[in-house]
């Protein structure tokens, strides 16, 4: 089977096929980067840019190193090394790159929509890297293929996704994949991280964040973005981590198969203690982990790669 997609902008709008399809590759992919040698020639001659117009380790990173294992040649540029420093437009910037015979683009920018803009303007393949406060796709991906080692399937598997909301991209894409899965979603957090109208994503809010995580399968924490914010949300990080912190006390009472999971990167002791996030239930490595192999997947599949038999060929 192959990705019948020119780019990857987010979630949303992803078949159960489509999003299985790239799911079933990232586990082939797994299997290769646990090889001594954990490099294969699929992307020979291939080239990718990275443009990261924001802040980001985990995800750079990770890119770079799908590129490399798939033996693509790549380039990494960041806002302050790029002519956009000097006034040059994005799609200038990018339009001089592609001009250098670029396959892949991958992009995080601040603004919601910068790589569908890019996207219905240049050849290349764009992926999405987070734009804005909208999505997050192959952090999205990532979460859920964790889940889905852990779990075997998502159907029916309940995860609450809690903190701030309103400005995570990461949010927004596992809404959009765990919903198409069969998952069911619970939201919590102060008031004033909660979208107005999320509900009509199919998802659940429960204000009290003791009931929302109690029967949890998963429950993902999400940082506060403070980058994100232009005004006051709540009266102080001492008093969120008592309200919406998940603790030592709270933790001990989830159901003994949850899982905790956090994208990254952790505001320790705001909303969650060191010693949840480095405990036993804790898969937050095995998300970073996790993330090259997907990233692999993405990028093989929008080169044209085929899936056959649940095996990359």
């Amino acid at each position: 089977m192959k990705l019948a997609r020119k780019d990857l902008l987010g979630l949303e709008g992803l078949s159960r096929e489509e999003i299985e399809l790239l799911l079933g590759a990232a586990e082939s992919f797994k299997d290769v980067l646990k090889r001594k040698i954990p490099k294969v020639p699929t992307l020979r001659g291939k080239t990718a840019v990275n443009l990261f117009f924001e802040a980001s380790t985990r995800t750079r990173v990770s890119f770079e190193l799908a590129e490399k294992r798939l033996s693509a040649d790549s380039v990494s540029v960041s806002a302050k090394m790029s002519s956009h420093e000097k006034g040059e437009t994005l799609l200038d910037t990018v339009r001089n790159l592609q001009a250098m015979k670029m396959d892949f683009v991958v992009i995080r920018h601040g603004s919601s929509g910068a790589p569908h803009f890019l996207a219905s303007r240049i050849d290349a393949s764009v992926i999405n890297a987070g734009d804005g406060a909208h999505e997050h796709p192959t952090q999205g991906l990532l979460d859920i293929f964790t889940m889905r080692e852990r779990f075997g399937g998502l159907d029916g598997l309940r995860v609450a996704i809690v903190g701030d909301i309103l400005h995570s991209r990461v949010a927004r894409s596992n809404i959009f994949g765990l919903r198409t899965l069969g998952a069911k979603v619970v939201l919590s957090g102060p008031p004033t991280f909660i979208p107005p109208g999320v509900e009509e994503l199919g998802v659940q809010v429960e204000p009290v964040f003791d009931r929302a995580i109690e029967d949890a399968d998963v429950v993902m924490v999400l940082r506060i973005q403070k980058e994100r914010q232009d005004g006051n949300f709540f009266p102080s990080l001492r008093e969120y981590a008592i309200q919406y912190g998940l603790n030592r006390a709270r933790a001990a009472k989830l159901k003994d198969r949850c899982l905790v999971m956090h994208p990254g990167p952790i505001n320790r002791g705001v909303e969650i203690e060191p010693q949840v996030a480095d405990g036993p239930r804790s898969v937050i490595l095995d998300q970073v982990t996790n993330g090259v192999a997907v990233r692999m997947a993405v990028i093989y599949l929008l080169s044209g790669g085929e899936v056959e038999h649940g095996l990359v060929s």
